[in-house]
């Protein structure tokens, strides 16, 4: 309970750190469809892409920082 206690006050900033790299994350990715996809077209090629390099990165950091999120908003909710 000791190190939970040391957290506490910076808790929130953390928090506020989280949401803004989560949120750079999700928008730096880019959308698999075209605009064709917005109206009903077909886009097979988008079907099968498997990501790669930088996107891959930001794939698995948006995850992380989700996860991260989630516990220190739980963290908090439990204080």
């Amino acid at each position: 309970m000791e190190i939970i206690e040391a957290v506490l006050p910076a808790l929130p900033y953390v928090q506020i750190v989280l949401a803004v790299l989560l949120t750079a994350s999700i928008l730096l990715q880019q959308r698999g469809s075209s605009l064709g996809g917005a109206f009903g077209g077909d886009n097979f090629s988008s079907a099968f892409h498997q990501r790669r390099g930088a996107e891959l990165f930001l794939f698995k950091f948006s995850i992380g920082m989700s996860i991260l999120f989630a516990l220190a908003t739980f963290l908090n909710v439990l204080t």
